[in-house]
C-alpha cells in the first residue's frame, strides 16, 4: 500500500513544481526588462537536444580535418558539450548575451578541463573575423515564444525581421566558403534575407521535428500556415558567393 501512496504523492509534487514554474514564467515575461540585443527571453535546454541534425552536420562535415564551429546563443552550453561528441577533432566558441550563462559554462569547462573550447559575452558575431568558422549552429536562439503563445499578428515591437537580417547576413560573413549554416526555430525565414542568394538548402527537417513557433515576413506580418511549410534547416555557403 505504501508504494502506490508514494508514487501518488511523488506525481504531486511534479505537478507543484510544474505549476510554479508555469507562474514563474508568467511573471517573468510580464515584469522583466528587455535585454538589449536578445531574442529569446528563456534559457532551457538540454544535452543532445537534436541529436538528428547533430548527425547530420557530421555527416556533412566529416572531411574536414580541424572544423571550427561556432555555437550563438549557446545559453548554458549543452550544445557545445554535445557537438563535441560529434566533432572531437573540432575547435568551438559559444558566445551569449547572458554573462550567467557565459560563467556557467566557463566552469563546466574548467571542471572537465577541456582546452577546445572558448565562452564570450556577445550578443552578435560582429566581433568575430571573416571566413573562420566552418559552421555556425543558431538554434531555437532567434525566436521568441511568446509570439506563439499570445497569438501575435505581428513580430513587432518584440522582434525585427530587419535585425533578424543583420544577424544571419553577419553569420554568412563569419563563414568560410562551403561553411555550414544550422538555423533551426527562428521567426522569420532566412530565405526571405538578401543573402540567402549566397547559400543552398542542404537539410529540411521532418515534420515531427519542427517546433510550432510562428512566422513572420520581411514587414513583421504572421505568415499563417508557413512554418507547416517552411522546414529547410540547414543551409551550405556557395564555394563563389554572388557579388
Amino acid at each position: 500500500m505504501s508504494r502506490p501512496n508514494r508514487i501518488t504523492l511523488k506525481n504531486i509534487a511534479n505537478k507543484g513544481r510544474h505549476a510554479l514554474w508555469d507562474v514563474w514564467n508568467s511573471l517573468r515575461r510580464r515584469f522583466r526588462r528587455p535585454v538589449p540585443g536578445e531574442f529569446q527571453p528563456y534559457y532551457f535546454t538540454r544535452p543532445d537536444r537534436y541529436p538528428w541534425l547533430f548527425g547530420f552536420a557530421a555527416e556533412r562535415l566529416g572531411s574536414r580535418p580541424s572544423p571550427r564551429i561556432l555555437s550563438f546563443g549557446c545559453s548554458r552550453g549543452e550544445e557545445v558539450f554535445s557537438l563535441r561528441r560529434y566533432f572531437p577533432a573540432a575547435t568551438f566558441k559559444g558566445i551569449d548575451i547572458n554573462p550567467r550563462n557565459i560563467a556557467r559554462c566557463r566552469a563546466r569547462m574548467r571542471t572537465e578541463n577541456l582546452t577546445n573550447m572558448t565562452f564570450e559575452i556577445a550578443a552578435t558575431t560582429k566581433g568575430e573575423s571573416t571566413s573562420s568558422y566552418d559552421a555556425i549552429f543558431c538554434l531555437a536562439v532567434l525566436v521568441n515564444g511568446d509570439l506563439t503563445t499570445s497569438a501575435a499578428q505581428r513580430s513587432d515591437p518584440v522582434l525585427y525581421f530587419d535585425t533578424f537580417e543583420q544577424i544571419v547576413s553577419d553569420f554568412a560573413r563569419c563563414l568560410k566558403p562551403d561553411g555550414l549554416l544550422v538555423l533551426h526555430t527562428t521567426n522569420f525565414r532566412f530565405c526571405d534575407t538578401a543573402v540567402a542568394g549566397d547559400f543552398d538548402v542542404v537539410y529540411e527537417a521532418d515534420p515531427e521535428y519542427l517546433a510550432p513557433d510562428v512566422l513572420f515576413d520581411r514587414n513583421n506580418r504572421l505568415m499563417s500556415g508557413e512554418r507547416r511549410q517552411y522546414r529547410a534547416v540547414a543551409f551550405q555557403k556557395r564555394m563563389t558567393t554572388a557579388a
